[in-house]
């Protein structure tokens, strides 16, 4: 059963309210559909928060990359997730550990756990298997 997302208009709001993305499984690679979206939020004027533990210490697109989302100082509004779906229960409590807003899983990514977890936790802000770039593209100026 897929999970229900917000309504587009939400999805927006959402869009619009974000200043700071934590992007959990971002890739130093510039090939890597994560670099690329990673770049283009920036281009948005969004700061993204680079999350990969096996790159953690590093730089990727001149932002310090932090071992786990509960590392990240400050707040976050959306965390965006490049992981595999069956990784989303994990993020997902990761992210009930922190004061993020937005539980953002891309494109093809979906998990019934996962959104379960967050429920639970109180935590309704959930999107699975949307593109944040494709919204952003579709979001009225």
């Amino acid at each position: 059963m897929p999970v229900e997302n917000p309504s587009q208009e939400e999805i927006f709001n959402y869009l619009k309210q974000a200043k700071r993305i934590a992007i959990v499984g971002l890739s130093g690679k510039e090939d890597r559909t994560s670099y690329k979206i990673a770049k283009l939020l920036q281009e948005y004027g969004y700061e993204i928060i680079p999350v990969n533990p096996i790159l953690a210490g590093q730089k990727i697109l001149g932002e310090h990359v932090y071992e786990r989302l509960q590392d990240v100082p400050g707040q976050i509004d959306i965390v965006d997730i490049f992981r595999r779906s069956e990784f989303l229960p994990e993020v997902a409590q990761d992210f009930i550990e922190t004061n993020a807003k937005v539980f953002w899983a891309q494109l093809g990514l979906e998990s019934q756990e996962a959104a379960e977890l967050l429920k639970k936790a109180g935590r309704n802000a959930i999107i699975m298997n949307r593109c944040i770039k494709i919204e952003l593209a579709e979001m009225p100026k």
